[in-house]
């Protein structure tokens, strides 16, 4: 079932459309995110996510006899810490422009390898250290010329915060899915996170929903279906490839949300994105690679 099929360019083709149906989602997010509370959002983006999920799952023949586990409450860490990642990158994408939201979703490889080494005792490595040097002196390249002239507004900074948050939470979440995978079904895995994201969305009901109109809910339909296609073109793509051979092409998804903000959002490209880009991928690569590498080992 997890073997790597001899199928490389099906696999690349599938990494660089999930990178594009995840960017696609995000600019539906983005264009929504005036008007629509974020809980609301992740409501309707898990919601409508579970369609295309479930009829993957049932075509696979994994739906349902594919979601019973012996590890309840290791899906519940795992998918209580996938929400608050998704509430927290859409508060990051609401408050900035979506390149740099995108952007600061690198760091999650970054953190992870941070994780790695405080939760599983795994070696600290060159690869390690180099990758979190980078990534976190690709933000500091990122909000200092804003910072250091005391000219970073509340809203921005707290799109920073919630991006930061994000990774770490995204690195979390993923250290309980290494844990889950060995013997958990990774249909159930994706499964149960959905449906704690719907929870959570519900739960903030209280906090004050509207009603949007029928542009607002297309959108809205619109972001939960190319999440759940994106989840599912990038799950198949690791089926036809090896994770070191799809690496470089999960890095060009950031020139999606580049076009969108320049093409779609009139936000112009500012010379501290430009000059944190490479070093926040970089960085992301490094901590990506070493993992990569590690768990190919066990």
């Amino acid at each position: 079932m997890n073997e790597v099929s001899e199928k490389p360019s099906v696999g690349i083709a599938l990494r660089i459309l999930s990178g594009f149906l995840f960017a696609g989602m995000s600019i539906c997010i983005k264009a929504m995110s005036a008007e629509i509370p974020v809980g609301e959002i992740v409501f309707f983006r898990s919601a409508f996510a579970l369609i295309p999920l479930v009829i993957f799952l049932w075509l696979r023949k994994e739906f349902p006899h594919g979601l019973a586990t012996r590890r309840p409450l290791g899906h519940l860490l795992r998918s209580s810490l996938g929400a608050a990642a998704m509430f927290a990158s859409f508060a990051s994408i609401a408050r900035l422009p979506l390149a740099e939201a995108t952007l600061l979703s690198y760091l999650s490889p970054t953190f992870t390898s941070i994780a790695g080494v405080l939760l599983l005792s795994e070696r600290v490595t060159i690869w390690r250290v180099g990758g979190v040097l980078l990534g976190l002196t690709g933000v500091l390249v990122l909000v200092w010329p804003e910072t250091g002239n005391g000219d970073l507004n509340g809203d921005r900074l707290w799109g920073y915060v919630f991006g930061l948050l994000m990774g770490i939470l995204t690195a979390c979440a993923l250290i309980m899915v290494r844990s889950l995978s060995r013997t958990e079904n990774p249909g159930a895995i994706a499964f149960y996170f959905v449906i704690a994201s719907m929870l959570g969305g519900i739960a903030t009901i209280p906090f004050g929903w509207v009603m949007p109109d029928s542009y607002g809910l297309m959108m809205l339909i619109l972001a939960g279906l190319l999440g759940g296609f994106a989840h599912i073109a990038m799950t198949l793509a690791f089926r036809h490839a090896e994770a070191s051979l799809l690496a470089p092409f999960e890095y060009l998804a950031i020139i999606w949300p580049v076009i969108a903000d320049t093409l779609l959002f009139d936000t112009p490209l500012s010379v501290a994105f430009l000059t944190a880009l490479p070093l926040v991928l970089a960085g992301a690569a490094m901590a990506a690679f070493e993992g990569r590498r590690h768990w190919k080992k066990r």
